[in-house]
């Protein structure tokens, strides 16, 4: 991955390549449309960019842990030897299964 030049990104901000080009695209589009672009929506996006929310902000931690041994029971349903559509079904079964089994709250 290239090193993030400040000097060649949207107002100088430490924005990854794939973020700078979301947005130049945003207001690109903006201006296509002769709409505004330095909006409101423009400012959260640039926040969410530089500043993302945490797990805990997201109400994650003992749910995402939960939702991962959930899936790794689930995958233990999973024969090697299916086929992939009908290993697909077994899991997505076995996972409704688990979750019936442990209700969140």
């Amino acid at each position: 991955m290239p090193d993030i030049d400040p000097e060649s990104t949207f107002r100088g901000l430490p924005l990854t390549a794939e973020q700078d080009a979301e947005i130049r695209h945003y207001i690109k589009k903006r201006k296509q449309h002769g709409e505004p672009w330095d909006t409101p929506e423009l400012t959260a996006m640039l926040k969410d960019m530089l500043e993302p929310p945490s797990d805990d902000d997201l109400g994650l931690g003992e749910s995402a842990d939960e939702t991962i041994a959930e899936a790794e029971r689930a995958a233990a349903s999973v024969d090697e030897a299916m086929e992939p559509i009908e290993a697909s079904e077994e899991f997505h079964a076995a996972m409704e299964s688990e979750a019936m089994k442990h209700p969140k709250d």
